[in-house]
């Protein structure tokens, strides 16, 4: 495909010439205001972070390895459980699409750099400070806070000082997200190539677009939520204080209005890269892309009406019951959509399988099952029956870890060589796949059962007969974290160093859009003057 006209031969003309205009040492990255440094900043960052949560996550499955106490006690596992959750939510999946999307949107689109490039900055550095603030929570007087990640009152109203800590670095994080979301919706709106209009972007763009809003909308919310807990806590209101006329419920509406939108915030730009590697390996263009386009505008709309599906236990009247529990089925529907798209775009096209439609495929699989027990945990009956029990676990943990977490390493194997300008080893690419595919239904899978027999969640201790299916998910959970020390260190690391095979300017036979335009690795700036788009050539590049 030869989508570019004008700018092509310009870049790769300056290939050599680019690079030294890139500043050296530290400087480059402290200052940094390149949307490709920021976006590795970024994804960095979310990976110290994934290595962070992980960690505090195994000492969880430690712990639940066998029945009594081992390791930990049952004050210190409810600050893990805590942490666990925040950490991998703010510090890793949120701010690793981030990063794609520094990475990836200008390339996608044409545009020179992002629109703010020292907000851009900006919204980066602020994560350290929260995220330090998060850590440093544990080695404060009583602890890190141990409320859940929903920070749910009444318990919020008895943490230690670590709890206004905490709540200090979700703002912090907030501003950041609302920053970088206002940042990509004027770089997509304002800077796109001429040629190529809304219709003709890639999806991994529109996804972005949509969760961009997404972000602006319910951050707010979560950021209102916390400071009533903040001024319940040191200010006498009683916004969730029964005895002056609050009511902890209400606390649990304004999360959750935030909450629901914010699972589909980390799972859209996943639909994004999807649909961005089905295609390539597929060597088709994808089915039904304006149809993708609806469906992921529509879950977006819908996110918004259906919260109260998390809270079916806390005494809803039936008719409440009903509405949300009809409102989340009918989310159901344009994510089908999407599966079916990816489905019918690998249908008679001449597949091959390298690591990243690995990924995807994997992730098409498993993220259908979290989403079947999704929809069953919408029906209010059943939810009644498993809320709060490893069934909700094993539910989400195969929509964010397999959702999000394959569709990321899919497309960190599809764009590493445009990052790196070298190829990573197909073999240990694929070991990564399967290692990190067993390892994680064997932690994960056992979870389903261990919740339909009645193990309630965030529970230290349990009796005897839910020993072996325990054991199991420990076991797989070690597997699984291992699996990713791995990938950082033989797959990543030599890339970054510049060690492998050089990799050509397309790597990928079937890859498609301006991104593959460009030399690898990438000029550190591209498309200084706009690329003309052709008309033949902006149909394919969804």
């Amino acid at each position: 495909m030869s989508a570019v006209i004008d700018s092509h031969g310009h870049v790769a003309g300056h290939h050599d010439h680019e690079h030294h205009h890139a500043p050296e040492g530290w400087r480059r990255w402290v200052f940094a205001t390149n949307h490709k440094d920021i976006g590795t900043l970024y994804l960095l960052f979310a990976f110290t972070m994934l290595i962070f949560g992980g960690i505090l996550a195994l000492l969880i499955r430690a712990e639940l390895f066998q029945p009594g106490l081992q390791i930990v006690n049952p004050e210190l596992f409810n600050q893990l459980t805590t942490m666990h959750g925040l950490i991998m939510v703010f510090g890793a999946i949120m701010p690793a699409f981030v990063g794609f999307a520094n990475w990836m949107i200008p390339l996608q689109i044409g545009a020179p750099d992002m629109a703010f490039a020292r907000m851009n900055n900006f919204s980066f550095w602020l994560m350290i400070p929260a995220a330090s603030m998060l850590g440093s929570t544990f080695f404060m007087p009583g602890g890190a806070p141990a409320t859940g990640w929903t920070m749910y009152a009444p318990l919020t109203m008895q943490m230690g000082p670590s709890m206004d800590v905490a709540i200090f670095a979700m703002h912090i994080l907030g501003a950041s997200s609302i920053m970088g979301s206002i940042n990509i919706v004027v770089t997509i709106l304002n800077m796109r190539a001429p040629g190529m209009t809304l219709m003709k972007m890639p999806m991994f763009v529109w996804t972005w677009l949509i969760t961009a809003y997404l972000l602006i909308a319910v951050m707010p919310v979560l950021a209102g939520a916390i400071t009533m807990t903040l001024t319940d806590r040191h200010f006498g209101t009683t916004f969730f204080n029964p005895a002056g006329g609050g009511d902890p419920i209400m606390f649990q509406h304004i999360f959750w209005f935030f909450g629901h939108p914010e699972v589909y915030i980390m799972i859209l730009p996943a639909f994004g890269i999807v649909s961005q590697v089905v295609p390539a390996f597929a060597r088709k263009k994808l089915f039904g892309y304006s149809s993708m386009v609806y469906a992921t505008a529509s879950i977006a709309i819908l996110s918004f009406i259906v919260w109260a599906h998390h809270m079916y236990t806390t005494g809803m009247p039936v008719t409440g019951q009903l509405f949300f529990m009809y409102a989340t089925m009918l989310i159901s529907v344009p994510t089908g959509v999407k599966v079916f798209n990816w489905i019918a775009t690998m249908w008679r096209g001449s597949m091959t399988f390298e690591t990243p439609m690995l990924f995807a495929v994997g992730f098409i699989f498993v993220f259908t099952m979290g989403g079947f027990t999704g929809l069953i945990l919408s029906m209010a009956p059943i939810d009644l029956q498993l809320q709060d029990g490893y069934y909700v676990v094993a539910h989400f943990h195969y929509v964010l870890v397999a959702g999000s977490l394959f569709a990321m390493f899919s497309g960190i194997y599809y764009w590493l060589p445009k990052w790196t300008g070298v190829m990573y080893k197909e073999s240990r690419g694929k070991l990564h796949f399967w290692w990190t595919l067993i390892s994680f239904n064997v932690t994960f899978f056992p979870m389903h059962f261990l919740g339909l027999a009645g193990m309630p969640r965030r529970y230290a201790d349990y009796p005897m007969q839910f020993a072996d299916f325990n054991a199991l998910a420990s076991v797989g959970a070690f597997a699984f974290g291992i699996a990713q020390v791995y990938f950082f260190v033989m797959v990543i690391l030599p890339c970054m160093r510049g060690q492998g095979e050089i990799a050509p300017q397309r790597p990928w036979e079937g890859a498609e859009g301006l991104e593959w335009e460009v030399p690898s690795p990438a000029p550190f700036h591209t498309f200084e003057v706009p690329p003309k788009l052709n008309d033949e050539a902006t149909k394919v590049i969804g």
